[in-house]
């Protein structure tokens, strides 16, 4: 088999999607909405939230990728849509705060921002039925993720 440029972007993805799960990219254990204090009760925090419902929308969007279901992409993605406004008020409330570089709140919306759109135009790809750009575009939302989790992840 000849290692050709797309052979290698399904290999990346494949290895990021079947390895390293959020949780083990973050680090955490157990149930994510947990908190890491004592206390029994779950804590909502909007980050760990956008971020486990972003997990599951990838593996999905992944799987949809490589069966090439175009619809399959688009219902992953509207399952992330109601979770970058939550993000935008916890950082105004102090309900989110980030693990590590804190004082670049600036940067870490910016590049939320960012993976929001590419979720747009993968969408947008998925409607059109073109296979070749939701594959590249998928590559593209791996790399901003692992980009993000280096910054701003303990």
């Amino acid at each position: 088999m000849q290692c050709t440029s797309w052979n290698m972007i399904w290999i990346t993805l494949l290895f990021f999607i079947a390895v390293l799960p959020v949780n083990v990219i973050s680090g955490q254990t157990g149930d994510p909405l947990q908190s890491q204090s004592h206390s029994t009760k779950p804590i909502q925090s909007p980050l760990i939230e956008e971020m486990t419902i972003r997990d599951r929308a990838f593996g999905s969007i992944v799987t949809a990728v490589a069966i090439g279901n175009s619809d399959g992409v688009h219902k992953a993605i509207e399952t992330t849509h109601s979770t970058i406004e939550k993000i935008r008020v916890g950082v105004q409330t102090g309900a989110v705060t980030l693990p590590k570089n804190t004082l670049r709140v600036k940067d870490f919306l910016e590049l939320d921002q960012k993976f929001q759109d590419k979720l747009d135009a993968l969408d947008r790809a998925a409607r059109h039925n073109n296979q070749r750009e939701m594959l590249r575009i998928t590559n593209m939302l791996l790399s901003t993720c692992v980009k993000c989790h280096q910054t701003f992840r303990k």
